[in-house]
């Protein structure tokens, strides 16, 4: 009789969380699915079903193929390097410091800011001729460059902006895990005459996986999530250049008002990131070390 009443308290408190993730999570991706089966509703004709045509024009359009590579690159030119230098500042900050507070908050504060206002604080730096980028390289002689209007510079540039941004983000989660390490470890370590680099690589390193592994599916996440500074910066131009998947969604979506196609294209990025995140948990979750 007990057990049964802990398992209708256990229930009872988890239905909340439950129905939330329901009906915010779960019914909103089938209900796109559903929707990417159907064609578009117009004015004077009705939504009709068109079963996979949706996925097959996919297939054929050029538009997609393209924000799909270039999320592709921009998911590896943001993901590595935020976390990289997520994990550089939190063991930089984590020391003893003059004025470590300070520090912290620099770090930090472009995680507080809007997208928005990140990327118009980048515009300014990437203005040709009078930008902060082309007054550097005119002092060196260089000659100006229009960073956000060349195919070969514009999605570089936006993956800057958003590793300066999540940068700060991330270090937060692995300050907190390296100040939860004991500081028996690395007298220990020392001890046995092991290296700074050693240490980290043998000790601190495989302690972190757990926060690691975190950060990662939210670095992947944001990677076809977030793109607020490419609607600002260059709305996916030159030529489709620096267009993301999650962009062209919304293009298609409310510029061209083809919603079921967009259903079809949010289909495919929901089964993208669902593989994604299975890979993330087998390969890492058996690295993973719990304290």
């Amino acid at each position: 009789m007990l057990d049964r009443r802990s398992a209708v308290v256990g229930w009872l408190l988890l239905m909340p969380a439950a129905l939330l993730l329901l009906a915010f999570t779960h019914y909103p991706a089938v209900a796109t699915l559903w929707h990417s089966l159907f064609s578009t509703a117009r004015p004077n004709r009705p939504a009709r079903w068109i079963g996979i045509d949706n996925y097959r024009a996919l297939a054929d359009d050029p538009v997609f193929w393209n924000s799909l590579v270039n999320n592709a690159w921009y998911a590896l030119g943001t993901i590595v390097p935020a976390v990289a230098l997520a994990i550089v500042m939190a063991l930089w900050v984590d020391r003893k410091l003059a004025g470590r507070g300070l520090l912290r908050l620099a770090y930090f504060t472009p995680t507080v800011l809007p997208m928005i206002a990140v990327a118009n604080i980048w515009l300014f730096f990437y203005t040709p001729d009078y930008g902060l980028l082309d007054q550097i390289r005119s002092l060196v002689g260089g000659a100006a460059h229009n960073w956000l209007g060349s195919r070969e510079t514009v999605l570089g540039a936006v993956m800057v902006v958003a590793v300066w941004k999540e940068a700060g983000f991330f270090m937060i989660f692995y300050l907190a895990a390296l100040q939860q390490q004991s500081p028996e470890l690395r007298e220990a370590a020392a001890l046995e005459g092991c290296g700074r680099w050693q240490f980290f690589w043998r000790v601190t390193f495989p302690l972190l996986m757990p926060t690691t592994l975190f950060v990662l599916i939210n670095a992947v996440i944001n990677a076809f999530r977030l793109i607020d500074h490419i609607v600002v910066m260059t709305r996916g131009g030159p030529d489709n250049a620096s267009s993301l998947l999650l962009f062209h969604i919304y293009e298609t979506g409310f510029k061209f008002w083809d919603a079921s196609y967009a259903a079809a294209l949010t289909a495919v990025l929901l089964a993208v990131l669902a593989l994604l995140a299975l890979l993330q948990f087998g390969l890492l979750e058996r690295r993973t070390h719990y304290q």
